[in-house]
């Protein structure tokens, strides 16, 4: 097989291209709309059951455009049904090529309601901040669009998916081109609306600032995790030197351009975030904004000085946020309490390999 005729995902080909490479193996231009529509709409992954395709166009498509490129390699399932993969999409200069995709089901399945997936946009986080996993292995490389895109086509392949939150592994405003070409197919193709995903970032201002305008097409969470700048630069290093007024700024720009309001994720961290004094400060600079706390008791890393907190000092940091006019919800994470932990079902992993 010549360098021009070698496998190239079926995502990281436009429509056009795929058209053209319909034609070329035998087929018509039309057969790219088809299979398309068999992947995106009817959620089949295997050439093999699109039957609406020539045996022998199916046959090269499957060489020439694989629909999956990554493999599963390992799989954690809760007794809630929540289910973490583990997925590889190939080592680069010996370093782990894993990220993690996580399906959580709706509590209101009665109601109708699918799951919320959640994706990763890089392998690994150049964020590191040091209650997380996500960073603990540095940053090895940034997810290709088609990488994005096929965590959406593994994840609802578990079942429905109405929701989803890109607030796996990784910074998705450093991998930005990609993100934005992903959530394209997300919301043309897959039909989640802007409404229905979104997006968290560490909140880097100049480039909340530079996208805002073009209106992107989700919802937007920054991760605050403190009012005090002194201590974000600790929790957030990528963040050093950067003022907390600077990202409340950028968000305020979100708003005015996009009308939606921002939400402030707030990692609880015992004895650390969840004071009085946090909730005081934290409802200082946010009362007089159109937003929402999302408090986030910490869930353990292997090896962190931080702990989680009780449940009643959670309700303490909700009630005070809310008598100083701040509303705050409580995001208690779900799946397996041993791999619950963003990123470290990913560092198990490669502990194993190494």
């Amino acid at each position: 097989m010549s360098t021009a005729e070698a496998p190239r995902p079926l995502f990281a080909f436009h429509p056009e291209e795929l058209a053209a490479l319909c034609v070329e193996l035998g087929g018509k231009a039309f057969h790219a709309k088809v299979l398309r529509a068999e992947v995106l709409e009817r959620g089949v992954l295997d050439y093999a059951a699109m039957t609406g395709l020539s045996k022998t166009l199916r046959s090269a498509l499957a060489e020439r455009a694989p629909i999956l490129v990554g493999s599963e390699v390992a799989r954690s399932t809760s007794g809630d049904r929540t289910t973490k993969l583990l997925i590889d999409f190939g080592a680069v200069e010996g370093r782990s090529g894993a990220v993690e995709t996580v399906h959580i089901p709706s509590l209101e399945l009665a109601a109708g309601k699918g799951a919320t997936l959640c994706v990763s946009t890089q392998v690994g986080c150049p964020v590191q901040c040091p209650f997380c996993a996500s960073g603990k292995l540095g940053l090895a490389r940034n997810l290709e669009a088609h990488e994005i895109v096929e965590q959406y086509l593994r994840g609802r392949a578990l079942g429905p998916v109405s929701r989803s939150v890109v607030m796996g592994i990784g910074e998705p405003l450093l991998n930005y081109a990609n993100v934005s070409a992903a959530l394209d197919v997300v919301h043309d193709d897959l039909g989640l609306g802007a409404r229905k995903v979104t997006v968290s970032t560490v909140g880097f201002p100049d480039r909340l600032r530079k996208i805002a305008p073009e209106k992107p097409r989700f919802q937007l969470a920054i991760s605050l995790h403190t009012p005090f700048d002194e201590q974000r630069d600790e929790l957030v290093p990528a963040m050093k030197g950067v003022p907390i007024e600077e990202v409340l700024a950028a968000a305020d720009f979100w708003f005015e351009c996009t009308g939606r309001e921002v939400t402030y994720e707030y990692v609880l961290l015992a004895g650390v975030t969840d004071t009085e004094e946090h909730a005081r400060h934290l409802a200082e600079r946010l009362r007089r904004r159109r937003c929402t706390v999302n408090l986030i008791p910490f869930n353990p890393v292997s090896d962190s000085e931080y702990a989680r907190p009780s449940s009643q000092a959670v309700e303490r940091m909700q009630l005070a946020l809310a008598e100083r006019g701040v509303v705050a919800t409580v995001r208690w994470s779900r799946g397996v309490a041993d791999d619950a932990a963003c990123g470290q079902l990913r560092v198990r992993a490669a502990t194993a390999r190494s």
